[in-house]
């Protein structure tokens, strides 16, 4: 997908004072970014080749994820649109909902997006599902599509999308001769196999000791974030990745520690008698290349993976920050915003170190806490269905802000303080909020925010102006995190729906702030001109 032509599409050609359409002003709230990497100069001409082939990857794995989302016969109909700014906003978003603003229809002619997306029959009644009996209509690779009776039937992603596997299967192949890096090679090996069968399970534990290659490819179906229906269906993504060699060796160590760190949660004993794998590593990466469900909307500064609670139990998981990613968002909209709400004492205190912290633990958290509840309700994933991913977010986001605050009075971390995190993190508040109510990090950063402010972590001064109360801060984030923990131990569906639906909207006076974030023309994401020819290949 072209990904350069998609911001401030138009803008030159309009007169001074011509207003520009509403649907403009939505895309120029994308920064555009020049996705590129000086560590790409550190690469052997053979990573050079192999990043051009991921690429080529990736671009059918957006093929495949547009299909998913919104439908090959609906994405063929934008190339009707005449206003060049609604095809560009609709390039951005994958469809026809704003993703950023609770997945509002804007396209016309179109309603309330299906909340199973493409993965099943849009008229499909919950009766007719329950009826199918097939073991793979609940497996996280399978789509639910209708015979020309009518009848549902279920079909496995390696069928469903077989013309463009089969062409992933021959760029596996020579992606495969030209790896040297012995990981790398397993891992390639092992993930076209998965492309096959849709076991992912294999590639995912070699891809866990694939740990001194300085490339990586995230690719094939991931997150369930999209399936709305029942939080199944996973989506397709890529992510092309550069090592940073000298930032991974400063974060190595604190693998080691996550069985320590799991005894600190703040939470009752119960919820905290798993013991997370230490075979993980926390690392750090240029991210090159975005493709299908990471380039829609809103994007990933930081990946934590593998999401297979079996891999997790066993080896942990791998952490893999973006900093090139993040750094595009801190100076585009991280510093902007904290100029604009915060008072003007601690504006200095939002700091990228405190940014990258607060991002880098968020990942490490969500390999803590629980992942089987004690209820006998099964894995916590399963027991809250689509609620999980918020809630499972908002654990992230805040015991990671909790454990960040733990390792620098330890002194494990000397790059920033306990002030500068928590002042960080309340105004990223602010940042993801802008997310909307339903997209799960969104969601989990409403209801955190709600949190915070009704125990006092901030108040606003005479100008409106934020001051943030630290110790109070702390306390809150302990007594949110045990609250989040508990509700994942538990597995009660409806006690967590139920919470998230009453604590996950944004009030009048959080309107408030973000109406003047916006007049303030500070950006709401990032998008990217991106690909071989930006990255000099």
């Amino acid at each position: 997908m072209a990904i350069g032509m998609l911001a401030a599409v138009g803008c030159k050609n309009q007169k001074a004072a011509e207003p520009k359409s509403e649907i403009q002003q939505k895309v120029d709230e994308y920064a555009e970014f020049p996705l590129t990497s000086d560590l790409i100069q550190t690469l052997s001409a053979n990573e050079k080749e192999l990043v051009k082939i991921f690429i080529q990857i990736g671009d059918i794995m957006d093929e495949i994820y547009w299909d998913q989302y919104f439908g090959r016969e609906n994405r063929a109909s934008l190339d009707t649109l005449t206003d060049p700014a609604m095809r560009a906003f609709a390039n951005i978003q994958y469809g026809a909902w704003d993703r950023l603003d609770s997945e509002r229809p804007f396209l016309p002619g179109y309603g309330e997006r299906p909340a199973g997306c493409n993965f099943y029959p849009a008229d499909m009644t919950a009766e007719e599902y329950k009826a199918l009996e097939d073991p793979l209509k609940e497996s996280q690779y399978s789509v639910i599509r209708r015979d020309a009776e009518g009848k549902l039937y279920v079909l496995p992603y390696h069928e469903a999308y077989k013309e463009q596997l089969a062409k992933v299967d021959e760029l596996m192949g020579k992606a495969i001769e030209l790896a040297e890096n012995a990981g790398l090679r397993r891992y390639l090996e092992a993930r076209r196999e998965a492309f096959r069968t849709d076991d992912y399970f294999a590639s995912d534990m070699v891809w866990m000791d694939m740990k001194d290659s300085k490339l990586d490819f995230v690719v094939g179906p991931i997150e369930n974030y999209d399936d709305a229906l029942h939080g199944l269906k996973c989506s397709h993504e890529a992510f092309v990745l550069v090592k940073d060699e000298q930032w991974s060796n400063d974060l190595s160590k604190f693998a080691a520690m996550l069985p320590e760190m799991q005894k600190l949660l703040p939470c009752d004993e119960k919820y905290k008698k798993e013991v997370p794998g230490t075979d993980c590593d926390i690392n750090v990466y240029d991210v090159v290349y975005y493709a299908g469900d990471c380039n829609a909307g809103s994007k990933t500064i930081a990946i934590n993976l593998p999401n297979d609670e079996r891999v997790q139990l066993a080896k942990g998981s791998r952490r893999l920050q973006l900093k090139n990613a993040m750094r595009a968002k801190y100076d585009n909209i991280m510093v902007p915003i904290a100029k604009q709400i915060l008072c003007p004492e601690q504006v200095d205190s939002v700091t990228f170190n405190a940014f990258f912290g607060n991002t880098c633990y968020h990942e490490v958290a969500h390999g803590l806490g629980i992942k089987n509840t004690v209820t006998g309700r099964g894995p916590c994933r399963q027991a809250l269905g689509a609620e999980y991913s918020a809630w499972e977010e908002a654990k992230a986001d805040v015991c990671g802000l909790f454990l960040t605050e733990q390792l620098i009075e330890r002194g494990e971390i000397t790059n920033t303080t306990v002030a500068q995190n928590y002042i960080t993190f309340i105004a990223g508040l602010l940042r993801s909020v802008r997310f909307g109510a339903t997209e799960a990090h969104g969601r989990a950063n409403i209801m955190c925010y709600n949190y915070f402010q009704e125990h006092g972590a901030f108040s606003r001064n005479a100008d409106g102006k934020y001051v943030i109360d630290v110790e109070k801060a702390r306390q809150a984030a302990r007594e949110w995190a045990s609250i989040i923990i508990a509700m994942e131990g538990e597995g009660d569906m409806a006690a967590a729906k139920a919470y998230s639906e009453k604590n996950g909207k944004i009030s009048a006076e959080l309107q408030k702030d973000l109406d003047a974030i916006r007049d303030a023309n500070i950006p709401r994401d990032i998008v990217y001109k991106q690909g071989a020819s930006v990255l000099g290949l």
